[in-house]
């Protein structure tokens, strides 16, 4: 995915109310641009923080810059939450998550589940439909780790168990984890942020969801899926045996 008009470097000066943030522009000025991420964006708010945005002449944008990338931990981050979806379906595309390129027809945003719409569907005359939901990552604590997700969300464990009741009703389920950020080799998931998430990633695993990570490479001029890496998963945490009586 390129990025068409070329980003505009600027200095972040604070973000706020989520979807905002104050920033220096090139010439000096400072401005106020949209923030396309309503997370926390833990680790990559520091103010003067280098970024890049996006820029729109549209007269119905209350905002005309929109934050694209950020640089922290020496390297270039996306965090457009609007950007996942079509970047895995590039992945898909390119070979990168399994034998997905198989499947002729895709479908975005597809209702499914009880009050849920998929990501992707994936549909094959000779096979069961993939569901595909995917999930936007750009936290990392350690050298090399991405990791996902950077604070509670139970809507994230409401997807993961819509998942395995698809997978139960026989169909194929797929969570796909796309990084945008390219240091990272491995992923893994926040137990200790959020317990719960990973407890509904391991009750998705169990019913038979598979699961992939792919990261992608960031520059201002695109961002560009550019390999499936490993998942460190943890073994689920299963009551004690109950005890032998003694004879």
């Amino acid at each position: 995915m390129r990025f068409s008009p070329p980003l505009i470097e600027a200095r972040l000066i604070r973000r706020y109310k989520r979807f905002l943030a104050d920033v220096v522009l090139p010439d000096g000025q400072t401005a106020t641009v949209s923030v396309p991420n309503t997370g926390s964006m833990l680790g990559l708010t520091a103010e003067g923080s280098r970024i890049f945005l996006s820029r729109s002449d549209n007269p119905k944008r209350k905002y005309s810059h929109r934050l694209e990338i950020v640089e922290a931990d020496g390297t270039l981050v996306g965090i457009n939450t609007a950007l996942p979806n079509r970047l895995t379906e590039e992945a898909i595309a390119a070979g990168l998550i399994d034998d997905l390129a198989a499947y002729p027809e895709l479908k975005r945003e597809q209702r499914y589940g009880e009050r849920s719409r998929i990501d992707l569907l994936l549909e094959h005359p000779d096979r069961p439909p993939a569901y595909v939901e995917v999930k936007n990552v750009h936290f990392r604590r350690q050298a090399g780790l991405a990791e996902f997700p950077d604070t509670v969300t139970q809507r994230g464990a409401r997807h993961l168990d819509e998942l395995a009741r698809m997978r139960a009703a026989g169909c194929r389920a797929v969570m796909v984890y796309l990084i945008q950020r390219d240091d990272c080799d491995r992923f893994r998931l926040c137990d200790d942020l959020d317990p719960g998430y990973v407890a509904a990633f391991q009750r998705a695993s169990a019913a038979g969801v598979e699961a992939y990570a792919v990261r992608c490479h960031i520059s201002p001029e695109a961002i560009v899926p550019d390999r499936a890496i490993d998942i460190l998963v943890e073994k689920p945490q299963n009551p004690a045996a109950p005890k032998t009586p003694p004879a």
